[in-house]
């Protein structure tokens, strides 16, 4: 039996031997929650009203379990770093991993310059110091937010991921404190009424919610962007993966059926809805509310910065080992030598995010509760089109790479691999098709939809800057991959299941 092999290249290896093991256990868990917990769209996920309870844990169970037993074996199983690149490299070829890279990459700036930095900026403006729109104080705190999420992924690890672990400490105390509170607040006042079948799910409410959700519990993988980074990959990736799971299916849940109870669906907005559920709630401290409603401020901005950062410092390291792999331009696969991190993509984020943030404030002349939408829209659906390459490689590489040891595999043998890459990939298909074209499948069901009324903007402009956006991405990835053909003109074969020494952490 041959010893599997990695065809790689020769600045691959040379740039392998840069990575220090820093990542342990504990702050994988805490990295994941900071990834997965979003509270950019609690109020839009929230305004869909009682029904959003019932969809979380449908989805949490049909899609979240099956979606961290593929990781955990993809990421024990094949725990080289830029992880999500090396997979549907093994499974599909330079090629697609070189596109799906770049798809996997790009929502993440465009995410961090679209909602993260409107949302942060609204949040500021209603609840710490107002902020007018289109003014320079409006693009200085932008501006400001994305690229302090930049510098946190350019800072060594050993020293940055502990700005994401408060992130997520940060994130669980300000969901724990509000869902206290809505208790108290009930006891007090009594809830926003609603009956049992107001739970009851409806076509037209889940397929509106199914790119926000799949959006919002993505994210398992994350962590293997940084696979040789961590101390024990094979030991500590599926324990992780269930400790993040539990923690993120909560602080969506509680806190969502906390806003609903408290505020009618008609008066939640997806940029202030959580903040306004807050507010309405810490009313019960009498003189201290509006000094705590500024304290839960200031922690929202911070957990939404975190998340973008957590974000930036996974998937800025796909892109980069699609670089030195020679599937994207090598000049983008160099890893800065002292601090072990991708600071040529790190840089080029920051400059995506803004352009992207530049893009959205001319988008329409609407408010800017509808550029958030349009933008939330346009990162879902990109960053949902990456895992149409990433969740059948389980199944690909069950036959490609059989003799690869995997530590972690999906129970029930090739059959449990075939049911959790369909079922994961099934509901990406749906929520890709419902991000890029809203409003199809609602008509074809029969649930009614205006397009105009529900984004603001007609119809041929919405698909004109979500295609466009598309097939520029397309092309970026292609002029790419074309760059690259210089570092794949240096091949080197490493063994597969081997890891290329670098530095030990500090």
């Amino acid at each position: 039996m041959t010893e599997p092999v990695d065809h790689s290249t020769s600045l691959a290896v040379s740039e392998r031997r840069k990575l220090r093991k820093s990542l342990r256990r504990i702050d994988m868990i805490f990295f994941l929650i900071c990834a997965l917990v979003g509270l950019d769209t609690l109020g839009q996920v929230a305004s869909y009203g009682a029904q959003t309870f019932t969809w979380v844990v449908v989805l949490g169970a049909l899609f979240l379990i099956p979606y961290g037993l593929v990781m955990a074996e993809l990421g024990t199983g094949f725990p080289q770093e830029g992880g999500q690149y090396e997979w549907m490299k093994l499974a599909w070829g330079r090629l697609a991993a070189g596109l799906g890279s770049v798809l996997y990459w790009v929502s993440n700036p465009l995410w961090v310059g679209g909602s993260l930095a409107f949302v942060s900026t609204a949040a500021w403006s209603a609840y710490i110091h107002p902020i007018g729109t289109k003014t320079a104080g409006d693009y200085a705190f932008k501006l400001g937010f994305i690229w302090i999420t930049v510098i946190v992924a350019i800072i060594a690890l050993r020293h940055g991921k502990w700005i994401p672990n408060l992130g997520a400490i940060v994130r669980v105390v300000v969901l724990s404190f509000f869902s206290l509170t809505v208790v108290i607040y009930a006891v007090e006042h009594g809830v926003h009424g609603y009956g049992a079948g107001d739970f009851k799910p409806t076509s037209a409410v889940f397929i509106g919610l199914v790119p926000l959700l799949l959006f919002n519990y993505v994210g398992f993988e994350l962590q293997s962007g940084a696979a040789e980074e961590m101390q024990d990959p094979r030991r500590d990736v599926p324990k992780a993966v269930v400790g993040g799971g539990i923690v993120t299916v909560l602080c969506y849940a509680v806190p969502i059926f906390g806003i609903v109870a408290v505020l009618p669906s008609s008066k939640v907005s997806g940029i202030e809805g959580f903040l306004d559920a807050v507010n309405t709630t810490f009313t019960v401290y009498g003189s201290a509310h509006h000094f705590l409603l500024e304290v839960m401020a200031l922690g929202f901005i911070f957990a939404l910065a975190t998340g973008g950062a957590a974000w930036i410092i996974g998937s800025d390291r796909v892109l980069a080992v699609a670089g030195y792999d020679g599937a994207f331009a090598g000049w983008f696969g160099v890893f800065n030598a002292r601090l072990g991190t991708p600071v040529r993509v790190n840089v080029l984020s920051g400059l995506v995010s803004t352009a992207f943030m530049l893009a959205a404030e001319f988008l329409n002349t609407g408010s800017n509760a509808t550029t958030f939408v349009v933008v939330l829209y346009m990162a879902t659906s990109t960053g949902l089109l990456s895992y149409l390459l990433i969740f059948p490689a389980v199944i690909r590489l069950r036959y490609t790479h059989p003799d690869v040891h995997r530590p972690y595999r999906i129970p029930y043998g090739n059959a449990g691999a075939w049911i959790g890459g369909l079922v994961t990939l099934g509901w990406i298909v749906l929520g890709s098709w419902i991000a890029v074209f809203p409003d199809t499948i609602e008509n074809a069901v029969g649930a009614g939809y205006n397009f105009e009324s529900v984004w603001g903007i007609s119809r041929l402009r919405f698909e004109v800057f979500t295609l466009g956006t598309l097939a520029v991405i397309a092309v970026i990835g292609l002029i790419g991959y074309a760059a690259g053909a210089a570092t794949r003109s240096a091949p080197m074969d490493v063994p597969l299941e081997g890891a290329v020494e670098g530095p030990a952490a500090l």
